[in-house]
């Protein structure tokens, strides 16, 4: 029985207070689902085996998002490489460990399109996955997500769970980090923008040579996806997690733009007319990202909402906090 038919099936959004997790609080809510299991890190350390456990044990969630992870951008990646490698290791494999000793009845793991090689064939097939070399600047991050995607297609073989990854393509929204120090290459850009139109400035930096091509993907249009596949019915949903086949979906929209274009992108939402100035010396991070979709839209969901729509969203909703 796919989720769409039991609204009132106790839900565990692991990481509600993030990107991922506060969109699919609103698509979830907004479809009428209210027996949610929500923690903070400070009531529930998700790194903490013994605590996890304890708490699906007592709890006994039925359907499990796990969208709990260390995540930043280029910058921080750099600076704490090990803390992107072992803390998303232990998350990982506190939940899905917890949620196979409790009898979880699905599963969504949240991995990233940071999965697949660097010089990956365009678009990048789940197939593609282990095909060639990571992008160095975020390998650590990248290798504990492949770790999660391995372990979930391990148990489905040997336990006969039902978990499924899904590689979104990059993320944005209202609720993505702005701080420079964590923020993402949209989000980054969305502050910059934002604090050199304030401040008067002629130009506006931008990290990197301008020219690798990046998809994104509104964060309540992946909740919208997230929501659709669980919400399958048993005969569609089933050959997703058989034991032989890899347990992995990419969601994207199936277009992408170079950080030229979407620093333009943003400087026309925010209606800054300066200049753009690139730093070369800055790294560019993987030359092209752009997911093949098949997959999801055979099973009857598409990207709903375009990227200069979902921009002017976000920045409408956080402009005077940037």
């Amino acid at each position: 029985m796919g989720l769409a038919a039991d609204r009132s099936a106790r839900i565990f959004v692991a990481g509600h207070r993030g990107l991922v997790g506060r969109a699919l609080l609103r698509v979830l809510g907004a479809q009428g689902y209210d027996n949610l299991l929500l923690r903070s890190h400070d009531e529930l350390d998700l790194r903490n085996a013994e605590a996890t456990s304890a708490f699906f044990a007592s709890e006994r969630p039925e359907w499990v998002i796990l969208a709990a992870a260390k995540v930043g951008g280029l910058g921080i990646m750099r600076s704490a490489p090990t803390e992107f490698l072992t803390d998303n290791l232990l998350i990982q494999d506190s939940v899905l460990q917890a949620a196979r000793q409790s009898g979880v009845r699905r599963l969504l793991f949240v991995a990233s399109s940071a999965i697949y090689p660097r010089e990956c064939p365009q678009p990048m097939r789940e197939e593609h996955l282990l095909t060639g070399e990571l992008e160095p600047t975020v390998r650590p991050y990248a290798l504990a997500k492949i770790a999660g995607i391995e372990q979930c297609w391990a148990m489905n073989r040997q336990y006969g769970t039902q978990f499924l990854a899904l590689a979104p393509s990059n993320l944005y929204g209202p609720d993505d980090h702005f701080e420079p120090e964590r923020s993402q290459v949209l989000a980054s850009l969305l502050r910059k923008a934002h604090r050199a139109k304030l401040a008067g400035e002629a130009s506006m930096e931008v990290w990197g040579s301008g020219t690798p091509r990046r998809e994104l993907l509104f964060a309540d249009d992946f909740a919208e996806a997230c929501v659709h596949l669980l919400g399958l019915p048993e005969e569609r949903w089933a050959p997703l997690v058989a034991g032989e086949v890899l347990p992995l979906l990419n969601v994207g929209v199936g277009e992408d733009d170079t950080i030229r274009e979407l620093a333009e992108m943003v400087c026309r939402v925010v209606g800054f007319t300066g200049r753009l100035e690139f730093d070369s010396s800055k790294p560019d991070g993987s030359p092209c990202k752009l997911l093949e979709c098949s997959g999801l839209s055979n099973l009857g969901w598409c990207s709903g909402v375009r990227l200069e729509d979902g921009l002017r969203r976000t920045y409408a909703a956080v402009r005077d906090r940037l």
